[in-house]
């Protein structure tokens, strides 16, 4: 029952992962998805999904999840299969094929899923991710309550609520200026008065703080947690001189960002650069043939960490393993409005 055999196993399910399968099914392969995660969307379900994005080519603004939602609907005329809450733990080439099929990889999941197909696209975003903790005493007391969180699922969990925000890019003020309409009052606290997030957030944070509708707490960094039973009640901060002051909170939420690690990635005989896998920009192949890298996985000379990028890669990577699965077969291209797509 868990051995399966398709032309191209994607390796996570994130947003470019789902788009790899339509483009895939648009160049008539099949597909088998895989992710560590028990759940579709990547780092979008996970960590951001009421979050707007601006830079989805024709939506003004988009929510993460919304994303998701509809890249699934996009991919569901090709009939992917879905192998979720596995990490892949084997890749192993194939030298020999059953029934002629000429299958080049075997993939093996943690769950004993083992998958025979014909080339492998890695889209798995950063690898396996995790949040960058603040050294507080007591801290995983309060992580177990919710008291300290690392992502925001449903805003609505913190009306009327205390939060303080720590950090200085995109997601600290990218929460600064969402939640402020819902929570009882936003605290955001940095080690400096500069920023490293987009323009605009800068200045709608700026303002939000001339105006007092937030508390900017700069220069100022985390020093410790107060309250009982893992129920936060105050984050004390500390500026430069070591002087401390207590904060209200019902909730802290740090972004600092996040550790990335290949995990078992990194043993799959590739060539990296810089903990990312290399890949010829023309093709999207990684150093070994019929293996395909997209996304923020992926270096090569310019790359942009950009969804919008990662779709453009997917595209290019479904017809460079078209080609390499069926040599002989030259493509006749068309563009979807005139090809369709299964009903």
């Amino acid at each position: 029952m868990n051995q399966h055999e398709t032309d191209v196993v994607i390796i996570g399910a994130g947003p470019v992962g789902l788009f790899a399968i339509f483009e895939c099914g648009m160049v008539k392969l099949k597909c088998h998805v895989i992710d560590a995660l028990d759940f579709t969307g990547g780092q979008c379900t996970a960590l951001y999904p009421e979050k707007p994005i601006y830079d989805i080519a024709g939506f003004p603004a988009i929510d993460a999840q919304d994303l998701i939602a509809n890249l699934e609907q996009q991919a569901a005329p090709f009939d992917p299969v879905y192998h979720l809450g596995q990490q892949v733990v084997g890749v192993e080439k194939l030298e020999n094929s059953p029934n002629g099929e000429h299958y080049k990889f075997k993939i093996t999941t943690s769950k004993g899923t083992i998958i025979r197909c014909k080339a492998v696209m890695i889209a798995a975003g950063c690898g396996a991710f995790g949040p960058n903790r603040p050294p507080l005493q007591g801290l995983a007391a309060y992580e177990a309550t919710g008291s300290v969180a690392y992502m925001v699922g449903k805003k609505e969990q913190f009306r009327d609520k205390n939060v303080v925000i720590a950090g200085g890019g995109d997601s600290a003020l990218d929460w600064v200026i969402a939640l402020q309409p819902v929570a009882k009052r936003v605290s955001l606290v940095h080690r400096r008065a500069k920023f490293r997030a987009a323009p605009d957030s800068v200045a709608k944070m700026e303002a939000l703080a001339a105006a007092g509708e937030i508390d900017l707490v700069v220069p100022y960094q985390l020093h410790g947690l107060e309250g009982d039973a893992g129920q936060l009640s105050g984050v004390v901060v500390a500026d430069l001189d070591n002087h401390t002051k207590t904060i209200p909170a019902e909730v802290l939420l740090p972004f600092y960002g996040l550790a990335m690690e290949l995990g078992p990635i990194a043993d799959w005989g590739m060539a990296l650069e810089k903990k990312h896998l290399s890949v010829n920009p023309a093709s999207l192949q990684t150093s070994v043939p019929g293996i395909y890298a997209i996304g923020d996985i992926n270096h090569y000379p310019g790359k942009l960490k950009l969804i919008a990028c990662g779709f453009s890669e997917a595209a290019m990577a479904a017809h460079a393993a078209r080609h390499f699965i069926h040599p002989d077969e030259e493509l006749h291209f068309e563009y979807s409005t005139s090809k369709g797509v299964p009903a």
